[in-house]
């Protein structure tokens, strides 16, 4: 299919919500692709703590490698994350983000936005810093998608329900074209 006839779903929402599992099981169930949250690789392999310059570089990457997802996809392209998540973490840790992100959020709009809300329980790992933060970072991430009137469902509950409301909020925007 032709990238602009592709339905981009973001999944966005706190630090250990269950985004890249629902990504991978929803690409699997459309028969299609799914973007991986490159922060995650990218920040495995800093040996120093990250700086606003590799959040910037990071969101700069997701899109990239995002465009090229969008090539392979059929139907629907699943995204583990999007730039209001960059937005949000780099007001958040650095106080400041540039303006270019709040124009690209604009312009590379998503058809779908599924929020990930925070019922799952936290699981550590090395990069993920705010296991007491989630339902703050889960408002905030509301606030962004609401304030811009994008299309959005709160995907919650456990294992099977879980992917189930998700598949439940793509049919419910009738996305099949």
């Amino acid at each position: 299919m032709r990238p602009e006839k592709i339905n981009r779903i973001a999944l966005i929402g706190p630090e250990s919500s269950g985004k890249s599992t629902l990504c991978k099981l929803l690409a699997k169930h459309f028969k299609t692709q799914w973007v991986p949250e490159y922060a995650r690789e990218y920040i495995e392999k800093l040996n120093r703590p990250y700086n606003s310059d590799d959040i910037l570089l990071i969101a700069k990457e997701q899109m990239k490698i995002e465009d090229k997802m969008l090539l392979k996809a059929n139907k629907f392209l699943f995204a583990d994350t999007e730039l209001i998540v960059a937005k949000v973490w780099c007001e958040d840790v650095f106080g400041f983000y540039p303006d270019w992100m709040e124009e690209k959020i604009e312009e590379r709009k998503y058809n779908l936005y599924l929020l990930t809300k925070p019922d799952l329980p936290w699981e550590n790992d090395p990069v993920r810093e705010n296991p007491n933060r989630r339902d703050y970072f889960f408002d905030l991430y509301l606030n962004e998608i609401r304030k811009r009137k994008f299309n959005y469902e709160i995907i919650s509950g456990t294992g099977d329900q879980r992917f189930l409301n998700a598949v439940n909020a793509i049919e419910k925007f009738n996305l099949f074209r």
